[in-house]
């Protein structure tokens, strides 16, 4: 009986430190802005928690599901229960919207992740293979049968951030080039450019970073 007073009292005791902490925000006119301004930040990092499991992230999704929840419990659980007014429902909408974007925007500029790049086309493809290589980008040269005829096929693994280096080199080859793109999860034993090196480097297995 006393552990269960006890656990009554500091459960109590937390309620109204929060309340005391949040009272300025619950009872200022720019509540609905705090909400709005918190979910997408809980959204953010919800969509990027799940990009970063769906890449093999397995260090950086815990984190960001633990910041999520901290702040969803904290901030948005506890503003919500005072939010009673329209305003704050649409800014609760709007926020949740705004960093789904948000979340997507910002892993797209952190270009997290390795892809697979195939370059279909007639031309002689050893001279954009050379270039390639030239670049510090490993190549492979596929000979295959398309709808008009024989085709040429390079296929190249490279870091999203190179993605546009790697993508001029391609246009200024061909610029009417057909080429696809997919992720690759993990990567064994291949070639990759050595930051600052200017030289090729091997890896025995290298997952999706």
């Amino acid at each position: 009986m006393v552990t269960t007073d006890f656990h009554v009292i500091t459960r109590l005791e937390s309620e109204i430190i929060m309340a005391d902490l949040l009272a300025p925000i619950v009872t200022s006119p720019f509540l609905p802005l705090v909400i709005f301004c918190a979910r997408i930040c809980d959204v953010t990092l919800g969509t990027l928690r799940i990009i970063f499991i769906s890449k093999g992230k397995k260090s950086l999704a815990p984190l960001v599901a633990f910041f999520e929840v901290l702040i969803w419990i904290i901030v948005i659980g506890e503003l919500l229960s005072h939010a009673n007014n329209l305003i704050s429902y649409i800014c609760y909408a709007g926020g949740y919207a705004t960093g789904s974007f948000v979340g997507m925007y910002v892993e797209e500029r952190l270009a997290l992740g390795i892809q697979l790049l195939q370059i279909y086309t007639k031309k002689p493809v050893n001279t954009l293979q050379s270039k390639l290589n030239q670049a510090n980008f490993g190549a492979t040269i596929v000979h295959g049968e398309g709808v008009n005829g024989p085709v040429s096929i390079i296929q190249t693994i490279v870091n999203r951030k190179n993605l546009p280096q790697v993508e001029s080199i391609v246009n200024q080859f061909d610029p009417d080039v057909f080429y696809s793109m997919f992720d690759a999860k993990t990567v064994r034993r291949g070639i990759f450019p050595t930051l600052g090196s200017g030289r090729l480097r091997m890896v025995r297995e290298r997952p999706g970073k």
